[in-house]
This record gives C-alpha cells, structure tokens and sequence, in this order.
C-alpha cells in the first residue's frame, strides 16, 4: 500500500504562502492553507517580481500572466530631488525585475493555488500551536494537524513567538513612507505632470534623507507614488494608517515641480511606519516541525524590492528539503531550510539598507554643478537574479543535511548567526 503523502499547513495566503504552497503541491505533498481575513482586495501597491522568482513561478505553471501585471518601461531615471536632473539610469529590470501592483500579483497567485486544487481556509484565525504534534487551534476552537506547519503569516507572526520564546515586538527604523496609489487620468489635465501618465514609467528622486519612487502602471491608467523619509513618531501597534496630505506637501516643497504637482493633487495616502526587529537565531521551533518563511521571518526594506521573491525562494527550498529528507525526516528539512536560507537572505536585506543609504547621502552637502558617480547610487540587486533556489538546493544538500543530521543526533542546533556572522543586523519592514 502505497504511503500517504506528507500532510502540510500553510498559514497564511499572501504571496509567500501562495508560493509556498505551489511548491509543495509539486513536490507531491497534501497541502492546505489557513488564512485570517474573509476576502481578500486589492491592497497595497507597487511591488517586484524578479527573475529568480519567476524562474521558480514558471515551473508552478505561473509565469506569462505575471509578465503581463509588470511595468513594461525599458529604463527606469534615478533624478536630482530639486530639479529633476537624471543622475543615472538603469534596465528596470535591475531594480526589482517586474513591477506591478501588489493585489493583481496576489490574484493571479491565488489563482493558480485554487486552479491546482489546494484549499483555502478563508476566516480561519489561529490562536494557538502545538509543535508537538504539531497542529493549530483557531478562534473556534478546532484544531488542525500536519506534519509540518509553515507559518507565512507576515510580520506579526503568532508562529514567530513560538520559535523564539518571547514576545519580539518591532522597533522604529527612524523611516516612514507616505504611499498613495490613483487614476491615472486624474493627472492627465495638469500639463506640469502629464508626462508622467502618458506611458509606463518609473522614476525615482533622491535628495538629503528622503527619496521619492514614482510607478505608472497599465499604459498610465494608474499611478503610484511612495516617499521614504526621516520619521521619529513611536511606532503605534498598527504601523500603517491613513496619512496626513499637509505634512507630505510640506517633503515635497523643494522636490522637482513637476513631481511635486502630481503628489500635491492627491486625495489621500496612507503613512507606514518602517520598522526593523533583530535578525533571529532560528526559524525553526524546538520540535522541528513548524517553521517561519517570508515576512514572519525575513521581511526587507521596501528598496531591497526583493520581499516576495525571497519568500518564493523559501518556499522552493523548504518544499525541495522536504521532499529530499522524506516524510519521516521533517526535523532534517526544515533545519537544512534555514542553514541553506539564512545567507542569502540576510545579504539580500542589506541591499535594501544599503541602497537607502546611498540615495540619502549622495547629494548631502554638494553644489548642483558637481558631478557624482552614476554608479554610486544604482540599484545593485543584479547578481541576484540568475540565482536556481531549487539548483542551489539539490546542489548543497549533502553537505548540509550531514551537519544538521549530526546536530540533531547531539541535540545542539547552532544558531543561525553562525552562519553568516560576519554579516550585520539588517533593517526589515
């Protein structure tokens, strides 16, 4: 009699738990997915799908609808805040690969994973874990088993607590952004800024402390805008809210006229405080069976624009590990999971940081008629991209699966930041 497949719960279905799902459902495993809200809408705004995730969509049977969904501009200006001048340009596709709308990319996600067969529990809030089992309890009292539980439930993670033991509350990263996202056609009349609604374009304006990223999506049916600046308010338990127009007209009292006259038009926006927390030493509980992936674990920065195609990373290798390791074995995969993680991840965090970083500081204290280095305020996430998470995986799982099989033979799992130690805190979102 042929053995039941490995039973899998994904909590949470947003983009990291979707992904993860396909990739388990492709390994031949039994999976579902709990998720807390009722429906879903089209929240948020711009966001990237680069090639290393898209390589791994493709094999999930998502991939041409995804291309379609992303800013079809060649080029994207990275411009002087007061004037506009183009200090550099760059392949878009060196910034985030694909930029689209955040709730298209999530609809064509959840399409796929119900197109595959995989249920979506909506409305089903979990308030307890067991590891032991392991199994979940939600608001209603019943209770769900597995195998293995993979917690892609965002940066509030209940699951998070569990691994670490205590309550790890975020902390101000002294940023916030203003984000608004409209019609295009409500900037169609104003010729000040009718340039930047006539086609797809992405522009992006760096000044002392603050930068702005400018997105025209669906041949200028739609237009976004994000500024990221210096903030020194507390962080309230909800870190996004509705924002206050006059103090983003009064950033934007020196910028470019002609961006300045879009933003200046608009309605409202909402205010998202940019939190960090501490880089954690394991995503992985004590029995091995529940594990972190995405933002419960390795959120990033917005300029990282690499947030989601980690997460699908994750989600390819922690399916790929499972599969290797066989269903008896969860504890090996989901401790290979990390240790083959950890690295990449943290490298790709601080790319964000460090991008932020640079496109504050590059124009403190020069005049307007000296010249910087282009290169110096480029994205730099490139050598990312023809990176195989599944290659990397089967490539590497000897070594690895023989170090952690005798860390669990001794009962001593070194902690994450042995792995990468000589790298620093990163900032997450």
């Amino acid at each position: 009699m042929a053995e039941e497949p490995l039973k899998v719960i994904i909590v949470g279905a947003g983009l990291g738990g979707c992904a993860t799902a396909m990739a388990m459902h492709y390994q031949g495993f039994d999976v579902s997915i709990y998720e807390k809200v009722h429906q879903f809408l089209r929240l948020g705004d711009s966001l990237g799908l680069g090639e290393n995730a898209l390589r791994l969509l493709e094999r999930w049977g998502l991939h041409d609808k995804l291309i379609e969904i992303g800013n079809k501009s060649e080029m994207m200006q990275i411009r002087r805040w007061h004037d506009g001048k183009i200090l550099a340009q760059q392949p878009l596709m060196d910034m985030a690969g694909y930029i689209g709308h955040r709730g298209d990319y999530h609809e064509e996600f959840l399409r796929r994973v119900r197109e595959l067969g995989i249920p979506i529990n909506m409305g089903c809030n979990v308030i307890a874990y067991d590891e032991n089992e392991p199994s979940l309890t939600l608001s209603n009292g019943d209770v769900h088993k597995a195998d293995v539980i993979i917690a892609a439930d965002g940066i509030k993670s209940l699951a998070r607590e569990l691994v670490l033991g205590f309550e790890d509350k975020p902390k101000s990263s002294g940023y916030a952004c203003f984000r608004a996202y409209f019609k295009g056609a409500y900037l169609k009349e104003d010729p000040l800024c009718r340039e930047f609604v006539e086609k797809e374009c992405v522009n992006i304006w760096i000044g002392n402390d603050v930068h702005l990223v400018q997105n025209t999506l669906r041949d200028g049916d739609e237009f976004n805008w994000i500024i990221t600046h210096k903030d020194t308010e507390d962080i309230k338990e909800s870190w996004f809210q509705p924002g206050d127009m006059n103090e983003v007209r009064k950033l934007v009292s020196d910028v470019d006229p002609r961006i300045a006259a879009a933003v200046r038009k608009t309605k409202e926006c909402l205010d998202w405080k940019i939190c960090y927390r501490d880089p954690i030493p394991t995503w992985v509980s004590k029995s091995h069976k529940i594990a972190l992936l995405g933002d419960s674990c390795h959120a990033h920065l917005p300029t990282s624009a690499q947030g989601a195609s980690q997460a699908t990373e994750s989600g390819a290798v922690l399916a790929l590990c499972l599969k290797l390791a066989g269903k008896g074995n969860v504890p090996l995969a989901t401790r290979v999971y990390e240790k083959l993680r950890f690295e990449r991840v943290r490298k790709s965090q601080l790319n964000g940081e460090d991008l932020r970083d640079r496109w504050h500081n590059a124009l403190k204290n020069l005049d307007d008629d000296v010249e910087i280095d282009p290169e110096d305020i480029k994205m730099r996430n490139r050598w990312l991209y023809p990176f195989d998470a599944e290659a990397d995986t089967l490539q590497r799982w000897q070594v690895v699966s023989a170090q952690v099989s005798k860390e669990l033979e001794a009962g001593h799992i070194s902690p994450l930041f042995e792995v990468a130690s000589a790298i620093k805190t990163p900032l997450v979102h």
